[in-house]
């Protein structure tokens, strides 16, 4: 990405530009916002194959992202094999065993009622990719010497929407998981102590039978999460 020993600023004319009308502008982020409407959190998957040059594509995408002081700081683990997604599911679901087993909040077990989950999780081996998310809190030159990271999470969390929005694009359905604790991924996955994973994504197709949470697609009106001043 860049050497210890040459950090100057250089520049480029922009080397991409939309000239738009208004109305086009309108058209096309109506027509965009439409589509992302139609992704969802999905749990139930088919056994249909999903090319890695698929999912190649899909994490170059999200490796466009921005990042502070454009240091990137994230990596991909795209996983297929079967023996490791079943490592994964066992260990993801012993901690998701002791969450719902008195680890959460009596508010929080509430507030998942409405979504239906629970310490059950076969995405993690049913879809026919897990991608996981890690984020680099600090990155290293040639001569191993560190160099900091930052606005870690910030950068990630932007990369991992990309991710998913390329992954919808590709007409793939996802599951984002969160187990907690995750430090079972980085060394089942055997990643740097420079990372910390922040999440699993489930991949592929929906299954012929596939249901989604009838709450999930009750989504805040605009004049809840926007103010224009």
């Amino acid at each position: 990405m860049f050497s210890k020993d040459n950090l100057e600023y250089s520049q480029l004319a922009l080397p991409d530009r939309a000239s738009l009308t208004d109305d086009e502008m309108l058209a096309r982020v109506q027509e965009f916002r439409d589509f992302l409407a139609t992704r969802h959190s999905v749990r139930d998957y088919s056994t249909r194959p999903v090319d890695k040059s698929v999912i190649e594509t899909c994490i170059a995408a999200a490796g466009t992202a921005p990042s502070g002081a454009n240091h990137q700081p994230w990596h991909f683990v795209a996983v297929r094999d079967a023996a490791t997604k079943q490592k994964i599911r066992e260990a993801a679901e012993e901690e998701e065993r002791k969450f719902y087993g008195g680890g959460a909040s009596d508010e929080w077990i509430k507030a998942l009622e409405p979504i239906g989950t629970n310490d059950h999780k076969p995405h993690l081996t049913d879809a026919p990719w897990l991608i996981v998310v890690f984020a680099q809190r600090y990155g290293t030159f040639d001569d191993g010497t560190r160099y900091k990271n930052y606005y870690v999470p910030e950068s990630v969390g932007i990369a991992t929407g990309m991710l998913l929005t390329a992954l919808h694009s590709a007409g793939l359905v996802t599951l984002t998981h969160t187990p907690n604790p995750m430090k079972f991924l980085g060394e089942l996955l055997e990643r740097p102590d420079s990372e910390k994973a922040t999440m699993i994504i489930a991949v592929g197709h929906a299954a012929e039978d596939a249901t989604v949470p009838a709450v999930a697609k009750m989504k805040k009106p605009l004049d809840e999460i926007l103010t224009i001043r």
